[in-house]
């Protein structure tokens, strides 16, 4: 009796330490005390860069565990040099974001070349805006409508990044469609870059989202240095 009672003592104390001991892993958030990384495909000043840190400010106290969230710009190629590093490089483990174009899924269904990331095996997050495109020209250019851009006898040169980037694919197709006189000047990193070239008049513009002209382009919108002339859809 005194051995059954002792089995049944030791039975229950190590059911008691494997039922203390659950709670403390199950409370132990996969987060806890680390670090997400939010890769901008574009650089610093521009609207991705701006939205990602707005995120990167109040995303971590919604996760279980609350971790840090740091923005690392990675920029080249439109965005396409931090797609493949998320696609390929990156840890497969949840601390690493994508901010990317999304164009550059249409590029990977056209075969672009230089593309090395499987859309399939990425996990769609979502979108930080819902965003509406613009043509936005220099007043210093003297392109201030449409009215005058058909007529300018001199193709008008628009900033652009790479295929798959929304301010290089738009350009293409309204000088495709509507036979506007448009220069594009590609290769920039991203459109604080642009920003800089229209301010210094190295180019007369840039198709961009109007969500970001709003939050990186206020100072040229409200001093009307800056003309929205389209907008490139509904």
């Amino acid at each position: 009796m005194k051995r059954r009672f002792a089995l049944y003592l030791g039975l229950m104390l190590c059911l008691l330490s494997l039922s203390a001991a659950r709670p403390t892993f199950g409370q132990e958030p996969y987060y806890s005390g680390k670090t997400i990384r939010i890769v901008v495909g574009f650089s610093a000043g521009g609207g991705y860069d701006a939205y990602a840190r707005v995120i990167a400010r109040h995303m971590g106290k919604y996760i279980p565990g609350n971790p840090g969230i740091i923005v690392e710009n990675m920029a080249g190629a439109g965005s396409l040099i931090a797609a493949n590093h998320v696609g390929k490089a990156a840890k497969p483990d949840g601390f690493t974001i994508a901010h990317f174009s999304g164009g550059l899924f249409f590029q990977e269904l056209l075969g672009q070349q230089g593309i090395q990331f499987e859309s399939r095996k990425l996990e769609y997050i979502g979108a930080p805006f819902q965003d509406s495109q613009v043509m936005g020209l220099s007043r210093a250019s003297g392109i201030t409508s449409m009215e005058k851009w058909f007529a300018s006898k001199t193709p008008v040169k628009i900033g652009g990044q790479a295929p798959g980037a929304a301010n290089e694919d738009f350009p293409v197709l309204l000088k495709a469609t509507l036979g506007l006189p448009i220069q594009l000047v590609s290769g920039y990193k991203g459109s604080a870059d642009i920003r800089l070239a229209v301010n210094s008049g190295e180019v007369a513009g840039i198709c961009n989202a109007w969500e970001s002209f709003k939050s990186t382009w206020r100072k040229e919108i409200e001093s009307d240095q800056v003309v929205i002339v389209l907008q490139a859809n509904s």
